[in-house]
């Protein structure tokens, strides 16, 4: 089969016919049908600091895909030849305190398919029966691919009250940009989204935030308590990681508000306890990642029921072979969501 290979400890990767993978006898394995870059990617595709002390080369990279069940092993009984499926690509111990009180999600052994080991950018991929979600087939494949982000989004907007709530966004990635959708659709009473980047500010207008600003131009916080009445949002979801979107993010937070950290930064950054948390009497939520799997229901609910029009995001579509000038689109800030089509084809 075709796949992306990162062959060694160095920036790139490239495209190598490699073997169909083998399956035991809890697995499945997946045709992929469409799969999408994250910005993990990137770091492992520019090979920095933490790809280079987290990953082993040679591997497959790719942790959001959507695909067609073609093969199992025999202890597998839950999906048969043909099923629409996607998977949560975190695979937890299941022995640890976190799996056994119901936080799998922040399991201490937990190994991730496309960072620890062989992932979906490639034909195929093997995936653990437990991880396999099954899919409805009136989802579009285009958002069965991104499943792995989303729930992402619908984890830090549903971490707390949403409806009838102010929210401000800071960092308008793929996440922040899906966060948008998810907190409209839940019934957030306003959205600013707060981003530096043309590019994502326009995504942003397009997913119909509220409120688009640039930090790098405007005074963010006099701008949201001018429309929050001057007390600052209930809910800011912190999806950036830099140091001054995560001070901008205590800034805009009303007393008694919530803010749900998913962004990561590169270095420790300083906080003022007593002002910033302590004082205002704020709820501070450290996001990783998606429940298991109370987000993958949710958010099958909102796809299931229409709630979302995530295509703004989706930019590029390319076929597998284009790798490369994708990851180069990504690093120029040209792009959002980019779509990778194993087969060429859309």
């Amino acid at each position: 089969m075709q796949a992306v290979l990162k062959a060694s400890s160095a920036p790139g990767a490239e495209i190598r016919e490699v073997k169909v993978p083998q399956f035991g006898r809890s697995e499945v394995l997946v045709k992929v049908k469409v799969a999408s870059i994250c910005g993990t990617d990137l770091h492992i595709y520019e090979w920095d600091r933490w790809a280079q002390r987290r990953i082993h080369p040679p591997l497959i990279p790719g942790h959001e895909f959507c695909g067609e069940v073609v093969a199992f092993g025999d202890e597998v009984s839950s999906v048969k030849e043909g099923d629409f499926v996607s998977a949560e690509m975190h695979v937890a111990c299941g022995k640890c305190l976190q799996c056994r009180t119901g936080e799998a999600h922040i399991c201490h052994n937990v190994r991730i398919i496309g960072v620890d080991s062989d992932g979906a950018f490639a034909e195929y991929v093997v995936i653990p029966e437990s991880n396999i979600w099954k899919l409805d087939p009136a989802i579009p494949q285009e958002y069965a691919s991104i499943l792995d982000p989303l729930g992402n989004a619908v984890h830090s907007v549903l971490a707390g009250e949403i409806a009838a709530k102010t929210v401000a966004i800071t960092g308008c990635g793929p996440i922040g940009l899906f966060s948008i959708a998810v907190a409209r659709a839940v019934g957030a009473a306003q959205v600013f989204a707060i981003e530096v980047n043309e590019h994502r500010r326009k995504i942003a207008a397009e997913m119909k935030a509220d409120l688009v600003l640039d930090p790098s131009s405007q005074n963010v916080p006099n701008a949201i308590l001018e429309h929050s009445g001057g007390l600052g949002v209930d809910v800011v979801l912190e999806m950036a990681g830099h140091p001054q979107s995560i001070r901008t993010a205590f800034d805009i937070v009303r007393r008694g508000g919530r803010i749900s950290l998913l962004g990561l930064t590169s270095k420790p950054i300083s906080l003022n306890f007593s002002e910033d948390i302590i004082f205002k009497g704020i709820t501070v939520q450290g996001i990783n990642g998606r429940r298991m799997y109370q987000t993958w229901y949710q958010m099958t609910a909102l796809l299931k029921a229409g709630k979302l029009d995530l295509h703004p995001v989706i930019t590029d579509r390319i076929a597998m072979k284009d790798f490369s000038s994708a990851m180069e689109r990504l690093k120029r800030g040209e792009a959002s969501k980019i779509l990778i089509y194993p087969n060429g084809a859309r």
